[in-house]
């Protein structure tokens, strides 16, 4: 027997299966708002985390859920939901309405036995009730002590991920092996990758829905430490009996947050939101917005258009969840949610975007320093100023005290004595981003300046949590004197050996600051410019 030893992976899982949701993702009806029916105006601060929390969750904004009537429009995080109305396209905040099964379970041996022995879920079709889950063969058990184990598996072919449906009327399950261990290593040295080292993560249902008069789900896993999964669509006919499984070859170790369908049925699209993860890191960048359009005679090879903070209006890097409502397709991310005419996707015209953005009124004039540490300030902001916030940071991990990083149009200027390189893993890459490795790498070109959305900062659990930019050392159990985390930047100057940036944020004492939270129009630049790395990139090719 193999004992499972649970680790920054399984934080990870226990993260990503909240994000689970059984419903249809397409709305058809007639939509008549009515402007009385808006949710009233309120105040909702930035939350104050808890004990047992990262300092960063109180920026955690990803999408959970959303719930639409033909009033309004609501995407749910873990403690507020953004809402749209229709009728005159406003947003408010409110407090949060998650349901209970929706948050991340906490409680480890209920997480334990549901991994052992996964409950069905419902989806419902043509008034019947269709239940479904996944399981592991061999089967994982649950010991007197409540750790983790299975039996050793010798051979790779019989280490499967199956997928379990239980039809109307039936008491035994149709099941589908979906991929196996074998079919994991096949792959990835299909993909240039070694063969060993990868063992199966435990896999997810991120979506269900109902489109062409059959079932579908798409589906996510576990990665980091070695665990890993192929990305895949399944349907199942009820016609006919039948299962298929689509697994694109362009997205083999992507995971698929969610997924919408358009299109006829002999030639759909099936529009996902991705995201990778690593060791202590949930959300990592992929490949944004997918619209994947499978190949007739072939399913796993087809045509495949991604929209990126690289490439395209979306606001946020990882579509969290989609939501399709006849000629329009809504994407949320912990960044902002976009509205994006679906047909007409690559004309820029066609999206209309906004971002989260948490808000402050200054009560007294306050001082903003160049640096997180800094004892000294550079400037004074004037009393009832309303600033926006970017990000919190500690400067006394003991004490919790902190100072918050605010947008600073003034901006100031910071010489760094790291430059450019270029990336060693290009293939890894979001669609659009050159293949330069340099000091703002986890910031995105919007045409005007780099900008750093709330999902493109690796929130890691591991390795002293979120990093910035600064001209200061590292050190250990120090908190960093970071110059900028999230403020936009401008290049000044960069050679291999040095980068001269200007950065519009600063920070300020957090007893100064009573954040609550908006959302703002993403406005983009009437004069875009191209990236001024993409030459870098394409000289490092030559």
């Amino acid at each position: 027997m193999r004992r499972i030893i649970f680790g920054f992976s399984v934080i990870l899982l226990i993260n990503a299966c909240a994000s689970n949701i059984e419903s249809n993702s397409e709305t058809k009806n007639n939509i008549n708002p009515k402007i009385e029916n808006c949710p009233q105006e309120q105040i909702v601060s930035l939350p104050i985390v808890n004990k047992n929390e990262n300092f960063y969750d109180r920026f955690n904004f990803h999408i959970r859920n959303i719930v639409a009537d033909e009033d309004i429009v609501r995407f749910q995080t873990l403690k507020q939901d953004f809402v749209f109305c229709r009728s005159n396209n406003t947003w408010t905040v409110q407090p949060g309405t998650l349901p209970k099964e929706l948050k991340p379970q906490e409680n480890y041996i209920e997480f334990a036995q549901e991994l052992v022995n996964p409950q069905f879920k419902n989806i419902e079709f043509q008034g019947n009730t269709y239940q479904y889950r996944f399981v592991r063969q061999p089967k994982f058990i649950l010991g007197e002590d409540n750790n983790i184990s299975r039996p050793d598996v010798t051979d790779p072919a019989k280490d499967a991920v199956i997928f379990e449906l239980l039809i109307p009327n039936s008491t035994n399950p149709k099941r589908k092996t979906i991929y196996t261990l074998k079919d994991l290593q096949e792959i990835a040295v299909k993909a240039g990758y070694s063969a060993t080292g990868n063992q199966l993560g435990f896999p997810e249902i991120t979506s269900a829905i109902i489109y062409n008069e059959r079932l579908w789900w798409s589906i996510g896993f576990e990665q980091g430490e070695g665990n890993n999964g192929i990305a895949t669509i399944i349907s199942y006919d009820p016609k006919t009996d039948q299962f298929n499984l689509i697994q694109p070859e362009s997205l083999w170790f992507t995971q698929i947050t969610d997924l919408a369908i358009t299109g006829d049925a002999n030639n759909p699209t099936f529009w996902m939101g991705t995201n990778v993860s690593g060791e202590g890191n949930l959300y990592i960048p992929a490949k944004g917005l997918v619209a994947y359009r499978p190949n007739s005679q072939n399913p796993n090879s087809g045509s495949l258009t991604t929209y990126t903070t690289h490439n395209s209006p979306i606001v946020g890097a990882i579509p969290d969840k989609l939501k399709l409502e006849n000629d329009k397709l809504w994407v949320s991310s912990a960044n902002g949610v976009c509205q994006v005419k679906w047909e007409v996707a690559d004309n820029p015209e066609s999206w209309s975007c906004w971002r989260f953005a948490p808000m402050a009124k200054l009560p007294q004039t306050t001082p903003i320093y160049r640096a997180l540490t800094d004892k000294k300030s550079a400037e004074s902001l004037s009393s009832g100023d309303t600033v926006e916030v970017l990000w919190w940071n500690p400067i006394n991990y003991e004490t919790r005290k902190g100072r918050y990083e605010v947008r600073y149009p003034q901006g100031f200027t910071v010489a760094l004595d790291e430059g450019h390189s270029i990336y060693d893993l290009p293939r890894s890459l979001p669609p659009g981003k050159p293949s330069v490795y340099w000091p703002g790498f986890e910031w995105s070109w919007n045409g005007e300046r780099f900008v750093r959305g709330f999902d493109e900062i690796a929130l890691n659990l591991v390795g002293g949590g979120p990093q910035g930019i600064s001209s200061s050392q590292l050190q250990p159990d120090i908190p960093t004197n970071w110059n900028v985390m999230r403020g936009d930047l401008e290049l000044l100057n960069i050679s291999a050996k040095s980068t001269n940036l200007k950065y519009y944020s600063g920070w300020v004492d957090d007893a100064t600051l009573n954040p609550y939270l908006t959302v703002l129009p993403q406005i983009r630049p009437q004069n875009s410019q191209p990236n001024p790395l993409s030459k870098l990139g394409l000289e490092g090719k030559n």
